[in-house]
């Protein structure tokens, strides 16, 4: 049966939350990238949607308390006689509300578009079938995430079980710069690469694939032959050597590159070349992701309306360095957790295959 929202929900329009804030208030502050805070107030009942008004309009969340939703976020109360709360949430998750999208600059919806939004809603009885099937793998999905998660925190416990703070070091390490301990360190070139969609053979680095420890190569992209050869002129990346991002929303993140081919550097970021006679990969590149290390080379940065690093402050960075046996050792940990990650993160992409699937065939 087709319906539109206006049939099937409430909107209620998100308020200022100054007058509502309290730290250890009753209820959440919900905003379409998540919660805010507290509140002493309520706008919507639990088990609502929220989606963005502005901004972030593609990213749905589901509320199981009763929460206040701020001015820029729309809460979506379904009439549960007719609309599953949860069937509403994987719709939204679905559906690209870019499409009624009214402006040219910052993405917005208006309450009058989204009340027209018409769709296909089957009986309740269907709904709760298409939910709980939805609800299972999306819970077993979750489940493996936090497996990925905890695989990540035990590297890093396992670092400063060995070592301790790679910048603190409170275990009194021997410490040496960054430029003494690498073959070379290297800026990116300063310049937007020209990405193309075909399957080059040559690829580029962006910063957005660069995660704390590994490199997303699943959503890499691809440049010409030319634009390559133009781009590792400084140094062609290596097998061995460290990205590591030194500008942007993603400042401070290092990763090791784990794959043998014709790979360039995007833009804000810059490559370590580790001497192996001293220092392992594996070892700089989580020495780099500690905090600590972050907020020593952002030194002197307080105030910046653009923090970056400079590649002459990371050659002037110091750096812990343990017996380079006992760095082998822990990066031997580093390779076999890897392989239990792909192991869990090959389950994680077949469930999100299956959902994706079951969300277009019910949402389609």
């Amino acid at each position: 049966m087709k319906v539109s929202f206006s049939d099937v929900l409430e909107i209620r329009n998100g308020r200022n939350q100054k007058a509502v804030e309290n730290p250890n208030g009753t209820y959440p502050i919900y905003g379409s990238g998540g919660m805010m805070g507290r509140a002493d107030d309520y706008i919507c009942p639990a088990n609502t949607v929220v989606i963005g008004r502005k901004g972030s309009i593609n990213n749905p969340i589901f509320v199981e308390e009763p929460f206040w939703n701020v001015d820029t976020a729309f809460g979506l109360v379904a009439d549960e006689t007719r609309l599953l709360p949860r069937y509403l949430y994987y719709f939204c998750v679905h559906f690209d509300f870019e499409k009624l999208n009214t402006t040219v600059t910052i993405p917005s919806l208006t309450k009058a578009n989204l009340l027209k939004l018409a769709f296909d809603l089957p009986e309740i009885s269907t709904q709760k079938q298409v939910v709980s099937i939805l609800d299972r793998i999306e819970g077993i999905m979750k489940k493996r995430q936090q497996e990925l998660n905890a695989l990540d925190d035990l590297i890093k416990a396992r670092f400063v079980e060995m070592f301790g703070d790679p910048v603190h070091n409170d275990r009194k390490w021997p410490i040496r710069p960054l430029d003494d301990v690498c073959r070379t360190i290297v800026d990116c070139p300063h310049s937007t690469p020209s990405y193309t969609s075909e399957d080059t053979g040559y690829m580029c680095i962006r910063t957005s694939i660069v995660k704390k420890n590994r490199i997303l190569w699943d959503n890499i992209e691809y440049i010409s032959k030319e634009e390559f050869e133009q781009r590792i002129k400084r140094k062609k990346p290596e097998t061995g050597d460290v990205i590591y991002t030194r500008e942007g929303a993603i400042l401070g993140i290092a990763a090791v590159i784990d794959k043998d081919c014709n790979v360039a550097l995007g833009q804000r970021s810059m490559l370590l070349s580790p001497d192996k006679k001293y220092i392992t990969p594996e070892f700089l590149s989580i020495a780099m992701n500690f905090d600590s290390f972050l907020d020593s080379a952002l030194r002197g940065m307080i105030g910046s309306a653009s923090p970056h690093i400079n590649v002459s402050d990371i050659k002037k960075s110091m750096i812990v360095l343990p017996p380079i046996e006992r760095q082998k050792v822990f990066s031997e940990f580093v390779t076999q957790i890897k392989k239990t990650r792909i192991s869990v993160q090959n389950a994680l992409d077949d469930l999100q295959q299956l959902f994706n699937s079951l969300m277009q065939k019910h949402f389609g």
